[in-house]
């Protein structure tokens, strides 16, 4: 009988063989870091930060570090923008990456002119990449080299950023902790954990204020906070500093500015609801802020108001969808970021699978001051019957472009000529973005209309996170809607059919010379109702609106 023949020796491991000399690189670059699958990401980071990209025999060589399947380490790290996977035999991409934004901010400044001059000057050592929105709209066209961002870029200006090899990101002026703890940082933190106010004072301030989620959703703070501490404990608490939505930059502005007012308010949040950990999910193109953050957290160690709980700086990868909370936490949990299905809701079983408190910073950013000022001063802004403030990235054919901290209730008019200097020179509202690329785009006719929660549903737009994009007579709403499609289509997970073919058969479908209204009617139907997660519900928003207010412009 002939001897069964088997393609590998019997007792050797499946898969890639693992290299011994990249299994030490692994140790050493990892150091004394715990080896735990929820780390995973962190871990990619360092090696991609020291190698420049990520080879198959680094991959290799951290799954078994890890003790994890190298599959599964490989359909990670290929699932986030920011990750350069090189396969085995593939070249390792050039020295210097040059990152331009293509999002709409951006090409209305000219960024698809600085992609195409700097393509045609940049030799082979350093590469050109067209990328979604880095958050700094306000100051578009950006371009990023290495980790340095450049603003109001020009090909000139670039290229002289990478000549002079400065690609590491500038990180903000560090706060004065002194002087912070002498304004009364961490004032109100101190009058919980001491007594003199409780966790009942807390809500009633943020149900007076009428405080509500400020990361898009705008769920009331005070109710969110009881439906976490009831569940049974232990619990989590996460901060989503992962603002991808194009147009959006205020939490940027806001922990550039005052990191510890901000960490106050998470410290409050986690002690009312009895969190024994925070997490602090920061998107990865805000480098420089991620140091600022780092300092500010470990001289809040050095020197704690109070008992800290566990306090986590985990760094994002370069996926939109992470902004939305579940697919935030699978990300935190060292997975791909795919939403999960609900029930249960995160508030039930969330990080790890225990209860967990999901808010975005500025909705932190404004408890310790409504504690302070009380939640009657916070309602007292507003206009038109709405209460509170509202933080607006404001960015497109203003003079003014920026974070704009104005009345709830304020009109688009209004905030532009009020808070933005007016239109641009030369230019007349045409359309507006109430709420970035998932919000909807809306005619000039609209620009009374308050810009606020439960507002604009009537309109078939979103207020969403406040990102106010404004366009004129001289754009195009048809090209912005193939835009916002396109990214979409480039940021779907592709874990549920409706987005992961809708947003590309609609991005096709909006390239034809006349839209076919009645099949992009029936797709964005179909996204909406079967979608997921908040992105494939909310990608057709553009279309529909466009169909509906500009249809001489499209069919």
């Amino acid at each position: 009988m002939q001897p069964i023949q088997f393609r590998r020796p019997v007792g050797r491991p499946k898969g890639r063989a693992v290299d011994p000399e990249a299994l030490a690189r692994v140790r050493a670059l990892l150091g004394d870091a715990p080896r735990r699958r929820d780390l995973l990401i962190e871990h990619l980071h360092r090696i991609q930060d020291h190698d420049g990209h990520l080879s198959a025999a680094m991959l290799a060589a951290l799954a078994a570090e890890l003790k994890m399947a190298q599959a599964e380490v490989y359909e990670v790290a290929t699932f986030y923008h920011h990750f350069d996977v090189v396969r085995e035999g593939g070249q390792a991409p050039a020295a210097c990456t040059v990152r331009v934004c293509d999002s709409l901010s951006c090409v209305l400044s000219g960024a698809e002119a600085l992609v195409a001059r700097l393509q045609a000057l940049c030799g082979s050592d350093v590469r050109v990449q067209r990328v979604p929105c880095v958050g700094r709209c306000a100051d578009a066209p950006v371009a990023v080299v290495g980790q340095r961002p450049v603003t109001h870029a020009d090909a000139d200006e670039v290229l002289a950023v990478v000549a002079r090899g400065d690609y590491a990101a500038p990180v903000p002026p560090a706060p004065d902790d002194a002087a912070a703890r002498a304004a009364g940082a961490y004032a109100q933190l101190r009058a919980l954990v001491e007594g003199r106010i409780d966790a009942a004072h807390v809500l009633a301030e943020l149900d007076a204020a009428g405080l509500r989620g400020l990361g898009g959703a705008g769920f009331p703070t005070g109710r969110k906070w009881r439906i976490v501490a009831q569940q049974p404990g232990p619990r989590l608490m996460v901060v989503n500093a992962d603002e991808g939505e194009p147009g959006t930059f205020k939490d940027r502005h806001y922990l550039e500015r005052d990191p510890h007012r901000f960490l106050e308010g998470m410290l409050i949040g986690a002690h009312v609801t009895g969190c024994d950990a925070c997490y602090l999910y920061l998107r990865d193109e805000y480098a420089g802020l991620r140091v600022l953050l780092e300092r500010a957290l470990a001289a809040l160690r050095a020197d704690p108001p109070c008992a800290l709980p566990e306090l986590h700086l985990r760094r994002g990868a370069g996926a939109y969808v992470c902004g939305e909370e579940s697919a935030l936490i699978e990300s935190l949990e060292g997975g791909r970021g795919t939403p999960r299905l609900r029930p249960p809701y995160v508030a039930e079983r969330g990080l790890f699978g225990r209860p967990t408190l999901v808010n975005n910073v500025e909705t932190l950013y404004w408890v310790p001051e409504i504690l302070a000022r009380g939640g009657a001063w916070y309602a007292a802004h507003g206009r038109r019957g709405r209460t509170g403030l509202r933080s607006f990235s404001v960015s497109g054919r203003v003079r003014a472009p920026g974070v704009k901290l104005a009345p709830a209730g304020i009109t688009l008019r209004e905030l532009v000529d009020e808070f933005c200097g007016g239109m641009a020179d030369g230019h007349a509202l045409k359309a507006f973005l109430p709420g970035g690329a998932s919000g909807g785009i809306l005619p000039a006719a609209l620009a009374d209309v308050p810009l606020d929660f439960d507002t604009l549903q009537a309109h078939g737009a979103l207020i969403g996170s406040a990102a106010v994009i404004v366009l004129s007579q001289h754009d195009s709403v048809r090209d912005a809607a193939i835009n916002l499609m396109d990214f979409f289509r480039h940021e779907s997970c592709g874990q549920c059919t409706p987005c992961r073919v809708g947003t590309a058969k609609a991005a096709d479908l909006l390239r034809a010379p006349r839209w076919d209204a009645p099949l992009l009617g029936e797709l964005a139907r179909a996204m909406t109702d079967a979608s997921i997660c908040g992105l494939g519900q909310a990608a057709p928003n553009p279309v529909t609106t466009v169909l509906r207010y500009f249809p001489d412009e499209v069919v």
